[in-house]
């Protein structure tokens, strides 16, 4: 395996928690993901179903878990199902956990072949009052693509019309934006490897560099520190393409009197990073992009000292757009008479500064949440403001990743050079 993962304690405490907000004799069912084909006898990566990962700590594909929390016996309380492996699964797929390694990673002590899960569902199902189940309920997601949780669910309405499927995800969602010690424990180590692949850009990026190249070598330093790669398709954006929120095709020519506006981070045992930076192509920022770089920093600084528990999200957006607005009122970007006329669906300030301030971090990059419940010590957002500027030829973006605690905003990203001062000192010295 590439990665250390978490050890087996966190995917208990883990259960442990789901477990307990079940309704009394119910019992759940989770599923792996499964491989995705696209042309020819080729599929995807093969990418796990976060929820399934969180619960069991297991990295493959054809998997299941039921958890049982009132079964009569204790080894029914929970049971593993893994691919079974043989021979010539060995020879042309490699490595598969068996019986006793899917214990060690997920402390789950009835492990079983996914074989045989019809079998032993369909004696226990009379035991339960009702099943848990999870499907994509991502606030983002507009995409239905069948998994296992869809077929099985099927199956059960055509065949136990009777039986109730109750959903599992608002309970997980609500617990994933709570991140154990163990998880941000992997969050900063993806923070680390994406603040050596950002370094490395510093020193390597100058007027005629193309942006896939920039690409490469982020690509190349994420795979040589043990991340699975990239958390999201990377963008880098020479001049007027930063102004494209999602441009990914990353294949200019960057010249010397543009920014570069990069948005990455790397994917460590499932973790994600994400990570915003905007820099000078020729080493030094001109004034006016100076100026601009200096708003975006300043609202950035204060926005991510707003993240304390007790706030609520509507509060800490609505400062900061406050914050955005005076920013762009004093680079001459906005007038007062447009503040004062704005339609307050549509603010002036939304001309320049026109995606989220955060989302939550994670096993996702757009990491699942429940933005009405106010901030709590666990959670880790990002925190991105940006400027973008089309008929000035660039956009400015700054983004870090930053824990919340007891105590404060931890920035996991501290370390990663920010001010425009250290960025222009860093590149110098190339």
């Amino acid at each position: 395996m590439r990665y250390t993962p978490a050890p087996a304690s966190l995917f208990i405490k883990n259960r442990q928690k789901f477990t307990a907000s079940m309704q009394p004799g119910a019992g759940a069912l989770f599923f792996s993901n499964e491989f995705v084909p696209h042309n020819a006898d080729a599929a995807y990566k093969f990418t796990q179903n976060s929820n399934f990962y969180y619960l069991t700590g297991i990295d493959q594909e054809d998997c299941a878990l039921f958890l049982f929390p009132d079964a009569p016996l204790e080894r029914l309380r929970e049971v593993l199902f893994v691919r079974k492996t043989s021979p010539q699964i060995q020879v042309w797929e490699g490595w598969k956990y068996s019986p006793e390694e899917a214990t060690e990673a997920s402390g789950i002590r009835t492990v079983m072949y996914l074989d045989q899960l019809e079998d032993f569902f369909l004696r226990h199902l009379n035991l339960t009052s009702g099943l848990y189940m999870e499907f994509n309920e991502h606030e983002r997601n507009r995409l239905y693509i069948e998994t296992p949780s869809h077929r099985w669910a099927h199956r059960l309405q055509r065949e136990f019309p009777a039986q109730p499927i109750l959903r599992a995800t608002p309970q997980l969602h609500r617990q994933r934006m709570h991140k154990e010690p163990e998880e941000i424990t992997q969050l900063k180590e993806a923070c680390r490897i994406t603040e050596l692949a950002f370094r490395e850009v510093l020193g390597f990026v100058r007027p005629g560099v193309m942006e896939y190249e920039v690409e490469a070598l982020i690509s190349y330093v994420f795979l040589q520190n043990r991340a699975s790669g990239h958390a999201y398709e990377p963008i880098i954006a020479s001049g007027p393409s930063g102004c494209v929120l999602h441009y990914n095709i990353n294949d200019k020519r960057c010249e010397d009197s543009h920014l570069l506006l990069m948005d990455f981070g790397a994917k460590y045992a499932l973790y994600s990073a994400d990570l915003s930076r905007t820099i000078p192509v020729s080493g030094r920022f001109t004034p006016r992009q100076r100026q601009v770089y200096e708003a975006v920093y300043r609202v950035h600084q204060a926005a991510t000292q707003r993240l304390v528990p007790g706030t609520l999200m509507i509060d800490y957006v609505k400062a900061a757009e406050e914050h955005m607005t005076e920013e762009l009122l004093a680079l001459g970007l906005i007038t007062s008479e447009e503040v004062r006329n704005q339609d307050p669906q549509n603010p002036a300030f939304r001309r320049y500064f026109m995606h989220g301030l955060s989302h939550h971090l994670g096993l996702d990059t757009h990491d699942v949440n429940r933005w009405y419940e106010p901030f709590a010590p666990g959670m880790v957002f990002t925190v991105e403001p940006g400027i973008y500027i089309p008929e000035e030829g660039f956009g400015i973006r700054l983004e870090n990743d930053v824990h919340i605690t007891a105590h404060g905003p931890e920035d996991l990203m501290a370390n990663i050079p920010l001010k425009a001062d250290d960025i222009e000192q860093l590149m110098a010295a190339r």
